[in-house]
């Protein structure tokens, strides 16, 4: 397979597969919307653009036209389907756009895999989420997996912002592994498990391989610094770099599996490459959670720029409170091993933000937004 397609191939995560793949001698076709809430207003002097301008053949356009997906479909050996529409919080109140564009973009090409037979794909690989497991796995006192349900809003609003379940605290977090309940707490989830499950069950049927990865917290270099919906780090460190206090919301404690992207990048090549990864689901992360306070806190040494770091009680309805990865499926079965842990990913991201213009920070106006649709309290 040398001729590959990856849709959202000039996103943080698909730019920098399309660098690793045009450096391991594949032909790469990038079909992406360019959208200003990840390139700016001038997309083609953006970041993400110029650093595949020459290394793939580029369309613009949206998963959710039939003729976009007909134009770059054509000679392709296998799809990598990374483009979608990503924030979580945004997710709750443009809820038609994401399903259409995350669903209905997915739909769309496995209509037209199924029902034309002059296409040549082999293998779709599809980006999945940690989002689609909702709250983390916990144990019991008895030492049983249990799945906690959303948290209730009164409880978060007297500041009690840990899981329960069957009204029950004092559950102990464990990894995640790929067997662990599927129950989504945002609309954004819920797409990327329709996502999974669409291509999961339609590619074995028509003769095509299938693999899923299940991303956990994706950083690093070509991350967008513009984009405040999603992206911790990235907004966090806009805030820092323009002397303005971080928001930390709930009390700074909840946590998440922070993965660097050349690991990420690494992983979905092994996915494409490797037979032992077809028709098989994958978590991709660290396997460490690390909480936010010390991500806020991490950055600040690392930019050696003060500023205050205020714990406010808010909190986001769809958000989770802890989730990190087993990651051991992807390493017995096809050799992953991270290469970054959190405080060299951390060093390598913030050198790579330095080199980059200082951009004004949207995240107030993304807060009041949120707030004015009754999400965020």
């Amino acid at each position: 397979m040398k001729n590959i397609l990856i849709t959202g191939g000039a996103g943080f995560i698909g730019s920098s597969l399309t660098c690793a793949l045009y450096e391991r001698g594949y032909h790469v076709t990038v079909l992406d919307s360019l959208s200003p809430q990840v390139h700016g207003e001038h997309s083609a002097s953006s970041y993400l653009f110029k650093r595949i301008q020459h290394k793939a053949e580029i369309y613009q356009g949206s998963v959710t036209s039939r003729e976009d997906w007909l134009r770059v479909l054509e000679g392709q050996d296998a799809v990598i389907h990374l483009a979608a529409e990503t924030g979580t919080g945004q997710s709750m109140y443009q809820i038609a756009n994401y399903v259409d564009v995350n669903i209905g973009g997915t739909a769309l090409l496995l209509d037209i895999l199924a029902n034309s037979k002059a296409h040549r794909v082999q293998k779709v690989v599809i980006a999945s989420s940690r989002s689609i497991y909702g709250e983390g796995k916990y144990l019991n006192a008895q030492g049983e997996a249990v799945y906690p349900g959303h948290r209730l809003a009164e409880d978060m609003d007297r500041g009690d912002f840990e899981v329960k379940y069957l009204g029950l605290d004092g559950l102990e977090l464990v990894a995640t592994d790929e067997s662990s309940k599927i129950h989504p707490s945002s609309v954004y989830g819920i797409t990327k498990q329709n996502q999974e499950q669409l291509v999961m069950t339609v590619c074995p049927t028509i003769g095509i391989a299938s693999v899923a990865f299940r991303y956990q917290n994706v950083y690093g270099p070509g991350q967008s610094l513009t984009n405040p919906y999603t992206g911790i780090l990235s907004i966090f460190s806009t805030l820092i770099r323009n002397s303005k206090a971080i928001n930390i919301f709930e009390d700074g404690k909840e946590s998440r599996d922070f993965v660097y992207i050349d690991d990420v990048v690494n992983a979905t090549i092994l996915g494409l490459t490797k037979d032992e990864a077809n028709g098989e689901v994958f978590n991709v992360g660290t396997g460490v959670p690390i909480d936010v306070l010390s991500v806020a806190r991490t950055l600040v040494n690392a930019y050696g720029i003060e500023v205050p770091l205020e714990i406010t009680g808010n909190y986001r309805l769809g958000d989770i409170r802890h989730n990190y990865a087993d990651i051991s499926k992807l390493q017995h079965l096809l050799g992953f091993q991270p290469s970054y842990d959190f405080q060299r990913g951390i060093e390598s991201f913030v050198k790579w933000v330095n080199e980059q213009p200082t951009v004004t920070s949207k995240f107030d106006s993304s807060i009041a937004e949120m707030r004015s649709k009754g999400l965020l309290k």
